[in-house]
């Protein structure tokens, strides 16, 4: 019996020392990640990096493709790996991913040119959509990234991943952390690797089924949406709600039918409020679908992705956030080092201001 309960201790000890990541916010992991984003060291200050080893180590970053996306990857010295996805540049091909803000299905394929088609699936829900800038994104991404996880279990038992993104980085790690699930789901990623990602400034990824899912599936603390309150990048793109992005017993799709059931006078005025609050909204969304869809893609997406077949879109833009939120509240003390100003329109938004926040209200 006594050696019994000694191999359970034992079997429970290895069990627990085998998974160094945890759920959870954690303000050092984040605040490490994000130099990694901005430094491409996990040690932001350029004289401490002379003199301190790095613990997370560069093991391979990816060529530049499709809109001017890369990513890298990086080892931490207890064998954690960080898939990092980089933001937006100053090149009109990467703000272009950011503009071509129609929604497809969440669910589907891209023809990235003759040769290549890219099936995806971002969330289980068929009424999810997400943003077609950002999926074409990962279309040129996500294979290399799912390639070389598989690599690294094979050869050096790397299980846990992170992953993060800053800005348009932290829009494309919602989109691919979605779809390293289902693929993991499907058997292409051993069962054995967990992912755990920091979504840093990011804007919003999909319509609400899809943040449904993405919340569900990283549910019990995998998942984190950081934002400084002052910047504007999060509250990007446009949202606009329609009819049909309720759920179909939501009484306000039925009202129609129910104002067919009262008098006349009732009838009359109800229909005429009825139809201008559901117009407006139903054409916005079309002109969004027309311009951020269908004309950016001819008059820029095109040009850049000469192979790329448009895809259908999905008739949606109710944009959502994802993830855990962490809200890196501003006070009068933050705007007196940071602030408000009409020619910088990041100043919100780059490492300095989001590290002063993090140490703020997180200074262990």
């Amino acid at each position: 019996m006594k050696f019994l309960f000694i191999v359970i201790t034992l079997g429970i000890f290895l069990t627990g020392s085998s998974q160094k990541l945890q759920p959870g916010f954690d303000a050092r992991e984040y605040a490490d990640l994000l130099s990694l984003a901005f430094h491409s060291s996990s040690i932001a200050d350029s004289t401490e990096r002379k003199k301190i080893k790095d613990p997370y180590q560069l093991v391979y970053r990816s060529s530049e493709a499709g809109l001017m996306n890369r990513w890298t990857l990086y080892l931490r010295n207890d064998n954690v790996a960080v898939i990092n996805l980089r933001g937006t540049v100053n090149q009109t091909a990467s703000w272009m991913a950011n503009f071509y803000a129609a929604m497809i299905p969440a669910t589907g394929s891209l023809t990235i040119n003759d040769s290549t088609v890219f099936n995806y699936q971002l969330a289980a829900d068929s009424k999810a959509m997400v943003h077609v800038g950002w999926a074409v994104s990962i279309a040129h991404l996500a294979p290399d990234i799912e390639q070389k996880i598989n690599y690294y279990f094979k050869n050096k038992n790397i299980t846990q991943y992170l992953v993060m993104g800053h800005s348009q980085g932290g829009a494309l790690a919602f989109l691919l952390r979605s779809y390293l699930e289902y693929e993991k789901q499907k058997g292409k990623i051993p069962a054995e690797v967990i992912f755990k990602t920091y979504c840093s400034a990011g804007p919003k990824p999909g319509n609400m089924y899809y943040a449904y899912d993405f919340d569900f599936i990283t549910r019990d603390g995998w998942a984190f949406n950081v934002v400084n309150a002052a910047d504007w990048v999060p509250e990007t793109p446009f949202s606009i709600q329609t009819l049909q992005d309720f759920n179909p017993t939501n009484p306000l799709i039925h009202a129609k039918d129910a104002l067919k059931k009262q008098k006349l006078l009732v009838r009359f005025a109800g229909g005429m409020i009825y139809n201008k609050l559901e117009k407006k909204p139903r054409k916005a969304q079309k002109r969004f679908e027309k311009y951020l869809g269908n004309v950016m893609y001819k008059k820029g997406i095109k040009k850049i992705l000469p192979q790329l077949k448009q895809p259908g879109y999905a008739k949606g833009n109710n944009y959502m956030r994802a993830g855990i939120p962490i809200v890196l509240m501003t006070d009068e003390n933050y705007y007196k080092q940071f602030p408000e100003s009409d020619e910088n329109f990041f100043t919100h938004h780059l490492y300095s201001a989001y590290s002063y926040l993090l140490k703020k209200w997180y200074p262990e």
